[in-house]
């Protein structure tokens, strides 16, 4: 879990101290394969609700996929764990096509996923028994950035991003790009072909899924991504909001114009509201029916959806409505 999520989350969660469990440990970190859980740390400060029903709950709940997703899974899990320290929830990374593949093998329990299951993907899951529940958690805006030395990209245009990122792209300096700009080699950061952020993206951009050139430095960590552009000045990369915010100290948010003229940035209003685009986009975990017929998975989904609001917002995405929660919730029962 990120250090600035988890403080953010128990400084918004401090009233349940005094109705929840009580209970005090250390905040949690990501172990080098980006799990939680046993294979992570320990947990964070503050429960995020009083589950009385679920204290007594033990076993081990499974979720794996979307680097997009992880932060609100992750601060869920550790909340849940607070309120129900029997139960171990383990957090990996793999990408949601990764995920995917995972939940359809029954190895997991939920998937997180930054964009909606495939046709062929929800076939591979149905041939082995696997039937789910599809969660809408969060919106999210995936943010297209720069160093912060960078002093000279104030804006791109949907077509610049598709001359850059386009398979038989022959962009190779900044000056490619628009004229005035300097003959400086771009370095280019992005997700692996695995992720649905890579999907989403050149699919928005580029007009086809997974269709991207191949030279650029790809990663499902988005934590990679943070340090190579940071550590660039003649970088440009893309991935979700919450690595920008978590981030900003060291990164350069691009306005993103798709061809009205108007060039707008990434913030939690124009996520909202849809104004940013096409980069604005519903984010999700999948829940398998089967693994909902055990308590500790049930009451943790419930928990998540819940709490959600508070918990999308400490890692920095967008909530959904409540009446949202509410549907799903309902989903579940």
């Amino acid at each position: 879990m990120k250090k600035l999520g988890s403080l953010m989350l128990a400084l918004s969660l401090a009233g349940s101290i005094l109705a929840g469990c009580g209970s005090n440990s250390a905040t949690s970190a990501p172990s080098s394969n980006g799990a939680t859980g046993s294979t992570g740390g320990t947990e964070a400060t503050t429960p995020a609700a009083d589950n009385k029903t679920a204290s007594n709950l033990s076993g081990t709940v499974k979720v794996d996929g979307s680097s997009t997703v992880f932060p609100i899974t992750e601060a869920a899990a550790e909340e849940f764990q607070i309120a129900n320290p029997g139960v171990q929830v383990t957090v990996g990374v793999s990408g949601t096509g990764g995920g995917f593949k995972k939940f359809a093998a029954g190895e997991t329990d939920i998937s997180n996923a930054s964009r909606p299951i495939k046709e062929k993907e929800a076939a591979a899951a149905k041939e082995k028994g696997i039937d789910f529940v599809e969660i809408p958690v969060a919106y999210d805006g995936i943010s297209v950035v720069v160093s912060k030395e960078n002093s000279f990209v104030d804006k791109l245009t949907v077509d610049e991003l598709k001359k850059i990122w386009e398979p038989d792209s022959k962009v190779k300096t900044w000056k490619d790009v628009r004229p005035e700009w300097p003959a400086e080699e771009i370095k280019l950061y992005g997700p692996g072909t695995d992720s649905g952020t890579f999907e989403y993206f050149t699919e928005a951009i580029v007009g086809e899924a997974k269709k991207s050139r191949p030279d650029y430095t790809a990663s499902e960590d988005d934590n990679v991504l943070v340090q190579g552009i940071a550590g660039d000045k003649n970088s440009l990369g893309y991935f979700g909001y919450a690595y920008f915010e978590e981030n900003a100290d060291k990164l350069k948010l691009v306005p993103i114009d798709n061809g009205d003229g108007n060039a707008v940035t990434p913030t939690f209003d124009t996520i909202k509201d849809g104004t940013y685009k096409p980069l604005a986009r519903p984010i999700f975990i999948y829940a398998n029916k089967k693994s909902l017929e055990k308590p500790e998975v049930k009451e943790f989904v419930k928990f998540y959806l819940e709490n959600a609001p508070e918990l999308v917002k400490s890692v920095f995405y967008v909530p959904l409505t409540d009446d949202k929660y509410k549907e799903s919730l309902a989903k579940i029962q």
